[in-house]
């Protein structure tokens, strides 16, 4: 959408008075600006600024120590222009709105690299100089969570009133209690050009799963996803619940993942995967191994946050250790079935706390620098616990597996790298320095 066409749609909807101009910062949590409709010429001109630092603002929206953007370069702005998807509507707050979606250039003009859509852009014009393009899907699973007691809880069924607490895999019965909500969510999704597939209900009471189908363009499957998520959790809203794709918002419920599936189309709309057989192609191979290579690396991409190392345990129905197959949902990464014209690639090791762009970027970049450099996976698995390597076990190791890696550099630039440490290292820091009201009652009279 170009700047006269966004205005058209703002003006045929007078009922809108304000707007949201926005970033996607390294956490995944749009940050900007409330802009009067009246201003919104300059917006989509480009004339909105706002500090580089605000792009890597830890979790709780604090400046990093140390940041040198902040602290050595006095927080100077960056430039800021739409990414071109035009407004989306909010209609869940108290009067009418509309977000805008921005992305970071450097004074010159240039992209700037510390903004993670930028990065996912960077990725895609290495595919495209190949005459590669990536076709993208990806599927997000999250709670519905009653948030009126002290603690969180699943929620009652609109329709029973009881509280489903029980494991609700593909039960028809529980999308059908929340029909409503379903149906506000495909609406949304359907006025804003988000392709959504099937729901299912999943392991978990009150957890879904909502598929996006598969787009030849990765930074749309990544605002997709980005947009997919902010949907959800407004009109969660409109019916007194809220939605969580927190990675293990419950101990003894199952987690929730962040599935990305892709291939690669030629120039002549070919998939370079298929090679007739259902055992795919040597280009196929060798994305796999650049993605099992990296993967302990991307790690902390995958699991960003403290509890996101709550889902990466054994038996907890997510890939824990380096390995591919096909079909089996065991293995981290998997090749589906299906007509060889459509082979494929599923990567299942994110969780849905994840920033869609860094994940596809890191998974895309992964895949590349195995086809560049012609990296031959291991045998893939036949059944689970064969061994191999394992995925980092807590935060602490994920930092370090990311810090250290020349993969790693070879995707992302310096800006981000830095940037991301820093934020996580802070963000480790504070929850290292608090001590659970459980820790008390173990040991504060005990010992």
């Amino acid at each position: 959408m170009n700047s006269q066409e966004a205005l058209r749609w703002l003006e045929a909807r007078p009922e809108i008075t304000s707007l949201r101009a926005a970033v996607c910062d390294l956490n995944g949590i749009l940050r900007g600006k409330r802009v009067p409709v009246a201003q919104a010429g300059k917006v989509l001109e480009g004339a909105t600024r706002m500090p580089y630092s605000i792009a890597c603002l830890d979790i709780w929206g604090e400046d990093v120590a140390g940041n040198p953007l902040v602290f050595q370069q006095g927080d100077i702005d960056g430039r800021c222009e739409p990414t071109g998807r035009g407004f989306l509507p909010v209609n869940w707050l108290g009067s009418p709105t509309a977000l805008l979606p921005l992305w970071m250039l450097t004074e010159e003009g240039a992209p700037y690299l510390g903004d993670p859509r930028r990065a996912l852009a960077a990725v895609c014009a290495r595919f495209a100089a190949l005459g590669l393009t990536p076709v993208v899907a990806t599927e997000l699973e999250f709670y519905l969570v009653d948030t009126t007691g002290e603690i969180p809880t699943p929620p009652k069924s609109p329709v029973t009133h009881k509280l489903l607490d029980g494991d609700g895999a593909l039960s028809i019965d529980d999308l059908d209690h929340f029909e409503a909500f379903f149906t506000d969510v495909y609406a949304a999704c359907d006025a804003h050009d988000v392709p959504v597939d099937s729901a299912i209900s999943e392991n978990g009471g009150g957890q879904f799963e909502i598929n996006l189908l598969h787009v030849p363009d990765p930074l749309k499957a990544a605002d997709d996803a980005l947009y997919f998520k902010r949907f959800v959790k407004g009109i969660a809203r409109k019916y007194a619940l809220a939605a969580s794709f927190m990675a293990k918002p419950f101990l003894d419920r199952s987690g929730n993942g962040f599935h990305v599936h892709f291939s690669l189309l030629d120039r002549d709309g070919k998939n370079v995967f298929d090679n007739g057989t259902p055992e795919g192609s040597e280009t196929m191979r060798h994305a796999v191994g650049g993605l099992l290579e990296m993967m302990r690396a991307s790690a902390l991409i995958f699991a960003p946050h403290r509890n996101s190392y709550r889902r990466l345990t054994p038996n907890a129905h997510v890939a824990s250790d380096v390995c591919w197959g096909y079909e089996t949902r065991a293995a981290a990464v998997r090749i589906p079935g299906g007509p060889n014209a459509a082979r494929r690639i599923e990567h299942r090791v994110a969780g849905a706390d994840a920033n869609p762009y860094l994940v596809l970027a890191a998974i895309l970049g992964a895949a590349l620098d195995g086809m560049e450099r012609r990296i031959e996976p291991p045998a893939p698995m036949v059944t689970t616990g064969q061994g191999g390597a394992t995925l980092p076990i807590d935060w602490k190791a994920a930092i370090e597996a990311f810090e250290e890696s020349d993969g790693i550099a070879r995707v992302f630039a310096p800006i981000l790298r830095d940037t991301f440490v820093g934020m996580k290292k802070q963000e480790l820091q504070v929850f290292s320095r608090q001590i659970s009201p459980f820790e008390h009652e173990s040991y504060l009279e005990t010992v």
